[in-house]
């Protein structure tokens, strides 16, 4: 396909096949069709060829179908046209405007030449405009084959005819030489050349748009160690079933959604729910496939399998996402489908008012063509993709990388700008925050930090590694230790050297010092009340039985989240803060970064649906975000930005990605995206504007088509030019 249109008709044409129900979506080259059994997708496929286009039916672990065979294609005619336009352009025109430098059989040779650009590279536009005019439909494809074949074939006819060209106006300088007006090889090879240099770079982009649905099947282990008949088997993950239960060593994915049945351990939940803690999780407790176990080993039972977890709904609402998206057309397409067919009438009415007013078929066809030639919309497939390019090769150099031009039109229309939080507006990394030394520790602070510290020393849980950078970034040393014994899910013990002594210490939530009958004063509830008010996490430790100390721990928030918000806000934009993290946390994180709203306790899953409820009350949303349960949401909005410190889910799902790691990249994208855009629509109105005031000129004669397509590559020049001023563009 190479346009929404091409869709459209696919999709028209599935929906007329009885009972069924389809969706054709051309960002992910995907067809969804509903009310067909499985016996009858061959059917579906010869819709699909019959309307001139390739089809197969999506099988489970397939490769993706083509993708790079087709950039690959791009690429090598672009390169070939390229390297022939050059020399072919320059030659030509010399030769052509400077009779003493031409030789026998120069017009032979320069058609040679041109004969692969003409056919070979410029194939992917004939075979386009051939499938339009099967279905009485006109494109940019339309005219650029019928402009690129009808100056070729006039060159070929005036040399093998020994058309004598006469003389054509030349504005500015004068009449032309003979033969300046036969052979317009140039003209064909240039936009080829441009317009492949366009459809190139838009295969590239749209090669990334199904790369969410890919990662996400990445995520999930693709073999599970199941538990059958008492032994421990390595099948593949498709043949496991509900109720089976199996094996997830420390270091490993979670198969699929289940419950625990054997073990304890910390799960890592960050990429799936937004929460920086890893969860501790027992017997009887939930766990998510895609998940990663830390810390022991687990036996799991299966709750849910296959298109029923919850990483398959996120795919699933991801490329619904996706769709919507993909059914807007782009400004060109709109512009074009009115252009085209204008153009088409104009150049068949020039041909038809010269030959009734006896011109001659020589000057009706000059005219004609020159007409087709000067409206050839060489500056219109170059406006977007050349700002584009400028754009996103400043945008590369200041960390922001756009991905296409959705992107910069939905830019232009956004008011409200959702950020996750954990890994966008913080730091994702646990840090110490202060440590209370209660009455009675019988130990300087310090003493009490060391010993915490070299009981944490080997853990790799998140809270106890705070406690070890704390440590050393307060200068205090570890203390010496023994006898250490890791609680899964609720802290540490251990024996300490310090003050001379060899001290037991108790390290873990308030929970475990109760069972230990260790009781906690006033103070130290006190400490983890204020800290859970503020969306803190408290931890308590004991020194020989006796509380000493509570630590208090904290997502970091980003040095520059403020800063970054309060430029937001300063350009029209409501700001809002969307996490499935606990409300404490979330009210106090929005509170020190000033954002307007805050959105809390919010699953994976629905996430998406809190975007599109933004959506249904009128307002065009931004998605800021890093994980995979941001993936469906950056889908979702009408602009997805993801942190490049993130998952590949959400980098595939976001339609901008921010690679520098200060958060002030995300005003500094949104303001690039929508001055690319200003950019592609003044490039759009000059090109449209240049091409319909030259049309009468042509039409009258009075720009023979050699003139024509220096008109034209003027309009691209200007096109190009403007679109290098984007170079210009400094962050805020």
């Amino acid at each position: 396909m190479t346009c929404a249109a091409c869709a459209s008709r696919i999709e028209k044409k599935l929906n007329k096949m009885p009972g069924a129900s389809a969706t054709v979506n051309y960002a992910t080259e995907r067809a969804v069709v509903l009310g067909l059994g499985a016996a009858r997708a061959d059917e579906a496929v010869a819709v699909v060829e019959k309307a001139g286009y390739g089809a197969s039916p999506v099988r489970e672990g397939a490769e993706p179908d083509g993708y790079s065979d087709r950039v690959k294609m791009l690429r090598n005619r672009l390169i070939v046209a390229a390297l022939l336009t050059v020399p072919l352009g320059d030659v030509a025109i010399v030769l052509a405007l400077a009779p003493q430098m031409r030789f026998p059989g120069w017009q032979w040779v320069l058609i040679a030449c041109a004969i692969p650009v003409v056919f070979w590279c410029a194939w992917p536009f004939h075979r386009a405009a051939w499938r339009n005019l099967r279905h009485g439909s006109t494109s940019m494809d339309t005219l650029v084959s019928l402009g690129v074949l009808a100056a070729f074939a006039w060159s070929v006819v005036a040399t093998a005819f020994e058309v004598d060209g006469g003389t054509g106006y030349w504005v500015g300088w004068g009449l032309a030489p003979r033969g300046a007006d036969t052979l317009y090889l140039e003209v064909a090879s240039a936009v080829t050349t441009f317009l492949l240099g366009g459809r190139y770079m838009e295969a590239r982009s749209k090669r990334s748009a199904r790369g969410v649905l890919e990662a996400l099947g990445r995520l999930a282990p693709t073999t599970v160690r199941v538990i059958r008949d008492g032994r421990e088997e390595v099948v593949p993950i498709g043949s496991l079933r509900v109720g089976e239960r199996f094996l997830v060593r420390p270091g490993e994915r979670i198969a699929t959604d289940g419950h625990v049945v054997v073990g304890n351990s910390a799960i890592d939940t960050s990429a799936m729910t937004g929460e920086p803690v890893p969860a501790e999780v027992t017997v009887g407790d939930r766990v998510l496939g895609g998940t990663v176990n830390t810390t022991g080993a687990l036996i799991v039972e299966a709750d849910k399998v296959g298109a029923h977890t919850q990483i398959a709904q996120m795919a699933a609402t991801a490329e619904q996402a996706q769709a919507r998206k993909a059914r807007v057309q782009t400004m060109v397409d709109q512009v074009v489908a009115v252009f085209v067919p204008a153009v088409l009438v104009i150049a068949g009415l020039t041909l038809v008012v010269w030959l009734v007013a006896g011109g001659g078929p020589r000057l009706a066809f000059n005219a004609a063509l020159s007409v087709l030639i000067i409206a050839c919309p060489c500056a219109l497939g170059l406006a977007t993709p050349t700002a584009l390019m400028v754009g996103v090769g400043r945008g590369g150099q200041l960390g922001i990388l756009i991905k296409g031009p959705d992107a910069l039109e939905a830019s232009g229309r956004i008011d409200t700008v959702v950020l996750d939080k954990t890994g966008t507006l913080t730091t994702g990394a646990m840090a110490l925050e202060r440590v209370r030394v209660l009455d009675g520790a019988g130990l300087p602070d310090a003493g009490v930090l060391a010993a915490i510290a070299g009981v944490e020393r080997h853990s790799e849980h998140p809270i106890a590694r705070a406690f070890v950078t704390g440590a050393a970034e307060a200068g205090v040393p570890e203390a010496s230790v023994r006898d250490v014994t890791a609680l899964p899910g609720e802290g540490a013990s251990g024996e300490a050297f310090v003050a001379d002594a060899w001290r037991h210490v108790l390290v873990g939530k308030a929970g475990l010092l109760r069972d230990r009958g260790i009781a906690l004063p006033p103070e130290a509830s006190a400490v983890a009340e204020e800290a859970a008010n503020q969306g803190r996490t408290a931890v308590f430790a004991a020194l020989d039985g006796v509380a000493c100390a509570t630590l208090v721990v904290s997502d970091t928030i980003k040095p520059s989240a403020a800063d970054a918000v309060a430029r937001l806000r300063a350009m029209g934009l409501r700001t809002v803060l969307l996490t499935g993290d606990r409300r404490q946390a979330a009210d106090a994180v929005g509170t020190e970064v000033g954002v307007d709203e805050v959105i809390a306790e919010v699953l994976p899953t629905d996430k998406a649906a809190t975007i599109e409820a933004l959506q249904a009350d009128g307002r065009r949303v931004a998605m800021v975000g890093d994980g995979i349960n941001d993936a469906a949401a950056l889908a979702t909005a009408n602009l997805g930005l993801a942190v490049v410190t993130g998952t590949d889910v959400a980098m595939k799902s976001a339609d901008i990605i921010l690679v520098r790691r200060s958060l002030d990249v995300v005003p500094d994208a949104i303001a690039l995206a929508r001055r690319t855009l200003r950019t592609i629509k003044g490039n759009l109105v000059w090109a449209f504007a240049y091409n319909v005031a030259a049309i009468p000129l042509a039409a009258a004669g009075l720009l023979n088509p050699l003139i024509s397509g220096f008109a034209m590559s003027l309009s691209s020049v200007f096109v190009v030019s403007n679109s290098m001023r984007l170079r210009r563009f400094r962050r805020g």
